[in-house]
C-alpha cells in the first residue's frame, strides 16, 4: 500500500518510540521520505540503521521540545534536508502529567507548555511559509481525548492539549485557501509508554503504567488510522476505544459525563 506522500518528505517529532516510531515504520514501508526527530540521537540512529541503513530516505535530526526558542533554527535544518519541500509535518512529541493541580509546581507547568504547545507552534510557524509557497501542506498534531475533556490529575496536560485545538483551528481558517490541511488527532488509550514518562508534581517521572495504556489499542493499529486521517485531509479525528464516548457525552449529555468522570479512579 503506497502513501500519497511516496517519495516526498515527512517530518515527525517524538519519533524515537510509541506513536512516532510506528508512524515512521509505516510511512517508510509506504514509500515516504522521513526526517525523524526526538532528544535521543542514539535511538534515532538505531531506527535509521534498522529501516534505511543507506540513510537516503530517513534523516536524523535531534531536537529538544523543551527549548521552543531553538525550533526555528532546527526547522531550517529540516527544510534544508528536504530542499524546502516538507509536505507533511507531524507534531507528535509531548509529555503527560500525573498530579493534582494544587500540588503541581510552576516549573512543571512551564515544561508542559513548552513541550506540548509552544514548540509545536514554533515548528509549524517555521515550516508553514514553504507550504504556503508550494500551495500544498499537511500539518498533523497528536492531541488527546484530554484535548476535549478535562479529568483529575491531568490539569496541565489537558490545558496544553486544549490550547492546541484553539490555535490550530484558527490556523486552519487562516490557510485553507493555501492548500494547507491541519489534522488534530485525539488518541484515547493507546499502548505506549506515555504514562511511564508522565511528570509528577515535582517534575520527576511517574514510572507507572496506567491500566488504560496497558490494555489500550495497539500502537501500530492506531498509527494506521492516524495516517489514514491525515492523508484524507480530515480536520479532527478521535481514535481509541470506549473512552471516546466521553467526548460525545460532553457534547450531548454533560450531566452524565460529570457522574462518569467523578466515579473513575485516576492514577
Amino acid at each position: 500500500m503506497k502513501s500519497i506522500f511516496e517519495k516526498q518528505w515527512i517530518w515527525i517529532t517524538g519519533a524515537s518510540s510509541g506513536i512516532g516510531l510506528a508512524l515512521t515504520e509505516l510511512w517508510y514501508q509506504r514509500g515516504a521520505n522521513l526526517i525523524i526527530s526526538a532528544r535521543s540521537t542514539d535511538k534515532l540512529t538505531a531506527i535509521q540503521q534498522s529501516l534505511n541503513p543507506e540513510g537516503d530516505r530517513i534523516k536524523v535530526l535531534p531536537l529538544d521540545l523543551a527549548e521552543p526558542t531553538a525550533m526555528a533554527e532546527i526547522a531550517q535544518q529540516a527544510l534544508d534536508i528536504a530542499s524546502n519541500q516538507i509536505v507533511c509535518l507531524v507534531n507528535n512529541g509531548g509529555i503527560s502529567q500525573r498530579a493534582q493541580a494544587m500540588d503541581t509546581s510552576l516549573s512543571v507547568l512551564e515544561q508542559m507548555i513548552k513541550v506540548n504547545f509552544l514548540s509545536q507552534t514554533e515548528l509549524t510557524r517555521a515550516v508553514l511559509p514553504s507550504m504556503v509557497f508550494n500551495k500544498r501542506g499537511y500539518i498533523a498534531l497528536t492531541s488527546s481525548v484530554a484535548g476535549k475533556i478535562g479529568t483529575k490529575r491531568r490539569s496541565g496536560y489537558a490545558a496544553t492539549k486544549h490550547a492546541l485545538h484553539g490555535y490550530f483551528d484558527s490556523l486552519r481558517e487562516e490557510h485553507y485557501q493555501d492548500g494547507v490541511h491541519i489534522c488534530l488527532v485525539c488518541p484515547g488509550y493507546i499502548k505506549t509508554d506515555i504514562s511511564l514518562n508522565a511528570l509528577k508534581a515535582d517534575g520527576s517521572k511517574n514510572n507507572q503504567m496506567d491500566s488504560g495504556q496497558e490494555t489500550g489499542m495497539p500502537v501500530q493499529l492506531f498509527a494506521n488510522k492516524m495516517i489514514a486521517a491525515i492523508e484524507k485531509g480530515n480536520d479532527e479525528v478521535y481514535i481509541g476505544g470506549k473512552e471516546l464516548l466521553t467526548i460525545y457525552l460532553k457534547r450531548y449529555i454533560p450531566s452524565l459525563l460529570k457522574k462518569v468522570l467523578r466515579s473513575v479512579k485516576y492514577s
